[in-house]
């Protein structure tokens, strides 16, 4: 009997430490940036989305579009609200994303319209932290996500420094 309470035991404490790895991995696998934003340099925005985040291979979108899952893609429809931010019915061909800066792949339809992307390319910027006026800047992304948007506004000061 008490080899059962210690496999359980076992069992617990290998499903915790699992669940703390997962936890970390989702808090800092997905950084803005480099870790350290005072070695930021002009040729690391490139690897930079336009807002200066760094896509993944993990995001779900990216994911589904890579591995075609029609499954994989609707949770990822319904998850995003993409029927009633941009009215379209679910089909699994515009469900994709390869990042905002290729020019060979298509366009997810939340990257076509999202107003920090084209206001970059506009600019000439590689990322939008190369812009002076990022801190008045009220995008919807930056309404959106006003937490982000401090993130951003910081490793700017430190990209400008350096």
């Amino acid at each position: 009997m008490q080899m059962k309470t210690e496999l359980k035991r076992r069992d617990f404490i290998s499903k915790c430490l699992k669940a703390g790895a997962t936890c970390c991995a989702l808090l800092y696998g997905n950084s803005l940036v480099a870790q350290d934003p005072l070695k930021l340099k002009k040729e690391d925005l490139k690897s930079l989305t336009y807002c200066c985040y760094k896509c993944t291979p993990e995001c779900p979108t990216y994911k589904a579009t890579i591995e075609n899952s029609t499954e994989q893609k609707k949770k990822v429809y319904e998850n995003a609200k993409w029927k009633e931010k941009y009215g379209i019915e679910f089909d699994p061909d515009k469900v994709v994303c390869f990042g905002c800066k290729v020019t060979d792949k298509p366009l997810s339809i939340n990257v076509k319209a999202c107003t920090v992307r084209t206001c970059a390319i506009e600019k000439g910027y590689d990322c939008c932290i190369e812009c002076n006026g990022l801190t008045a800047c009220d995008k919807k992304l930056w309404k959106s996500y006003p937490d982000f948007k401090e993130k951003v506004i910081g490793f700017q000061k430190s990209y400008l420094k350096s």
